[in-house]
């Protein structure tokens, strides 16, 4: 029975090649592309989960009512996590970290490892194996590091005999020697926390200047909370804590009109699951966990399928009509309802396990391509776990149940008589219609979505940033000399080229640079009676000049006066925080009883990312506090060989350093590299949708056409013309398109107007964009059906009214 129903199936498919193609075509397409994107949204999904202690380990944070509204921090002073650890019951271990870039020298060789600073209980709470050395303790005292193979590699060529072994690594402004006490497995590419190499803590170079300062915060800490002890527990727990050793702030924010929360607090410590981490973000002043990027990604790869399905399923439906006499005749013959249905969904099962084995193959063979383009770590096993295979394998069972019963329940009401004479009466194709207006909903949403980001991309790339992007190069400083001293160097290289305008340096990038840092530093102080908050900047003389910041008011730092170390350059926003008519009059005290005069005021810039507001910053110029990256301006003409300079002196001033230069639009791009990778997934998701729509349209169309044949000979024969009688084909398809544009609109606006509001500044949601997505939806529909019902309108009549 089996045998004769797979060769009635594939006869079937046979017959109907174009349609059989048109299946499997769109289905392979979608199963590769569909696997491609879940593999990628299941890994981002995965970041931490392979941490034994998961479900117990949190990041602290601490939520902030200040004068200028909630803010959150997760930076935090040296003493903090000793202090909870003694006083704060629930916890049983508890750990500091910061990442850092460290320059380690061995035998004359130099090279820069990403680092983390950490205290010894980092390896009790998280799951990072040890390879060689004390599994229990990979780090025994002060003096040594642990390293990963990785690292081991690049320093030393291999693994084998490195325990014992001494390097030297640059802390601050000095090197020291440390001895290599373990070696550790690579961390998992989806890991929050990466580094090659891990120090203890209290190496770190801030930490001796901060280990008894409440007011100096520059890491992040980790806890594990003891069995039993909940979240709500522990936050309970800290606010005695909070209200001790916070007092002073607390105290100076309800000076200056801070608002309390709705629990009645100024500060409280919250707790972030570490399986969060990846996804968190704090820059609204509320914690927020965002997994909007892999939600999106697998309704994509889900929205592909279901088009694709919806295909099937109409094509289904239609083809079915033709097979009514044979219909007919299997039940003159005693052919009862089971058997029906089996066939036909044996014929849907056949088509889906050609299209998923087909899907694999190409998916296979798209996935390097695939990773180097979204820059995903994403591999096949993200894809081969259990829960996702009988999902799978649940929704091809749905979907093909669907498209082989639903026919065959249409067939088995039939009367016998009545499908012998291929009459089916299948109402006004509610389904079909419905899944056709379904398809260009998404089809619609995709597409304005794909206009809006990249129209937001666009203005962010455009936007005026308030400093020269497109001249300037950004180096990260990452060689043994003294920052101060390369930037000085670089300019005594450079002095007689025409092409180099000028060179200067700051301790913090614009922009992500190719070392992949961010970061920023705040400071507080009080002034006239209240709090003031501002970023911090360190730069060198030349700063203003080198990037074109226009200057407000007063001057910038002059090689002229010797004072300047204890002077100061702020923005708009800060001479608008600090409130005197006159900021150049502004005398500011701050630790040790220094007082810092501002002699001048530059316009607002976007000194952070393009999302965020710009906040007060100030800027320093202290020769105490080290430079960390250097800028150099280049003339606009031949920007390429002027970059090839810039290489060869830096070459010849830190010739053991590898030069990690990049122009600062390079940078500003890097900061939004999420939105452009959305982009091109949302823009191949709506690509790919609007073809598989179009595939089942068109053969929709066909089978259309090929039932009103008689209608049309008739129609012109009594001397309709072509494009009436291709209009009045048409007219019935851009009706359900515009239906669907009716229904896509406003759900497309209102989740892209949700989107926007995470950035300061964006594009305005013009109707434009939507209009743009519903006219190029309707045009492609109308080139689909067009095409054919031109061709059924050319036809001449007399073969049309000579088929039975």
């Amino acid at each position: 029975m089996i045998k004769n129903y797979l060769k009635i199936a594939w006869r079937n498919l046979v017959k109907n090649k174009v349609f059989t193609l048109a299946n499997i075509v769109g289905l392979t397409c979608a199963f590769a592309v569909a696997i491609l994107l879940t593999m990628t949204a299941l890994f981002e999904l995965s970041y931490d989960q392979f941490h034994e202690n998961k479900d117990s380990t949190y990041q602290l944070y601490l939520s902030n009512q200040t004068p200028r509204g909630p803010e959150i921090s997760v930076s935090n002073p040296v003493p903090l996590a000793p202090a909870l650890k003694e006083e704060v019951t629930g916890i049983k271990n508890i750990a500091r970290s910061v990442s850092e870039d460290v320059l380690i020298t061995y035998n004359s060789k130099e090279l820069s490892l990403d680092a983390e600073y950490v205290d010894p209980s980092f390896f009790d709470i998280f799951t990072y194996p040890t390879l060689m050395g004390n599994s229990k303790n990979p780090l025994p005292n002060k003096n040594s590091v642990g390293i990963t193979e990785k690292g081991a590699k690049k320093i030393f060529g291999t693994t084998d005999n490195i325990i014992g072994k001494t390097i030297s690594l640059k802390i601050g402004r000095e090197e020291q020697p440390f001895t290599i006490a373990s070696v550790l497995a690579d961390t998992p590419s989806n890991s929050s926390v990466d580094f090659e190499i891990v120090v203890p803590f209290e190496n770190h170079p801030e930490y001796i200047s901060s280990k008894d300062r409440w007011d100096s915060q520059f890491h992040p800490i980790y806890l594990q909370l003891e069995k039993g002890v909940s979240v709500a527990q522990f936050e309970k727990n800290t606010i005695p804590f909070t209200a001790l050793h916070y007092k002073g702030g607390i105290e100076s924010d309800i000076r200056d009109g801070a608002v309390p929360d709705a629990d009645g607090r100024y500060k409280q410590f919250h707790l972030m699951p570490i399986t969060d981490r990846h996804f968190a973000s704090y820059t609204t002043g509320t914690a927020k966990v965002i997994r909007i990027f892999p939600y999106m990604i697998l309704g994509i790869a889900l929205v592909i399928i279901f088009i694709v399905s919806a295909n099937f399923i109409n094509m289904s439906i239609a083809l079915s009509e033709k097979r009514l006499k044979e219909i007919g005749m299997r039940k003159t013959l005693g052919a009862i309802k089971k058997q029906l249905f089996f066939q036909f969904w044996l014929e849907s099962l056949l088509v889906f396990a050609v299209s998923v084995l087909l899907g694999m193959v190409v998916s296979n063979l798209l996935l390097n391509p695939f990773k180097t383009l979204f820059n995903t770590k994403a591999s096949f096993a993200d894809v081969t776990q259990p829960s996702v295979l009988i999902l799978f394998t649940l929704a091809v069972f749905i979907i093909t149940l669907i498209a082989g019963g639903y026919p065959a329940l249409l067939m088995s009401k039939l009367g016998t008589l009545r499908a012998l004479k291929g009459k089916l009466d299948v109402g006004k194709n509610r389904l079909r219609n419905g899944l056709i207006v379904l398809q260009f909903t998404i089809a619609i949403l995709l597409i304005t979505g794909t206009l809006v980001l990249h129209g937001q991309i666009e203005f962010m790339r455009n936007k005026d940033l308030g400093y020269n992007k497109e001249q300037v190069i950004s180096i990260p400083l990452n060689g043994k000399k003294n920052g101060y001293s390369v930037v000085d160097l670089l300019r005594d290289e450079l002095k007689d080229n025409p092409d180099i305008l000028s060179v200067s340096g700051a301790d913090n990038n614009l922009g992500r640079g190719r070392d992949g840092s961010q970061s920023s530093s705040m400071m507080g102080f009080d002034y006239k009676g209240r709090g003031v908050v501002t970023n911090a900047l360190t730069v060198d003389y030349d700063y203003v000049k080198t990037l074109d910041l226009q200057l407000v008011a007063g001057r910038m730092f002059d090689r002229d006066f010797a004072t300047d170390s204890l002077s100061l350059v702020i923005n708009e926003s800060m001479a608008k925080q600090l409130g005197d008519e006159d900021p150049l009059s502004i005398t500011i005290p701050m630790d040790d009883n220094v007082t810092y005069s501002v002699i001048g005021v530059v316009k607002d810039f976007n000194f952070q990312d393009i999302s965020r507001k710009i906040q007060p910053l100030t800027l320093f110029m202290n020769k105490d506090w080290d430079l960390y990256y250097a800028y150099v301006k280049v003339a606009p003409k031949n920007i390429a060989n002027s970059f090839d300079a810039v290489k060869s002196a830096w070459e010849k001033v830190e010739p053991q350093a590898e030069f990690l230069g990049s122009f600062l639009d390079e940078n500003v791009d890097r900061t939004f590299r999420r939105e452009k990778t959305m982009a091109t997934i949302i823009t191949s998701g709506s690509i790919l949708g609007i073809l598989l729509s179009c595939i089942g349209l068109f053969a929709i169309s066909m089978l259309v056409v090929a039932q009103r044949t008689k209608e049309i000979g008739v129609r012109k024969v009594i001397g309709a013309s072509i494009s009436s009688v291709a209009l009045l084909l048409t007219k019935d398809f851009l009706k359900l398109v515009a239906i669907a544009f009716l229904i896509a609109t406003p759900i497309a606006w209102y989740f892209l107007n949700e989107w926007l509001q995470n950035y300061a500044s964006h594009v305005s949601l013009s109707p434009l964009f939507f209009l743009g997505a519903g006219l190029l939806a309707t045009l492609i529909a109308f080139i689909t059906v067009g095409t054919r019902t031109i061709k059924a309108a050319s036809a001449n009549p007399v073969k049309s009214l000579r088929t039975e």
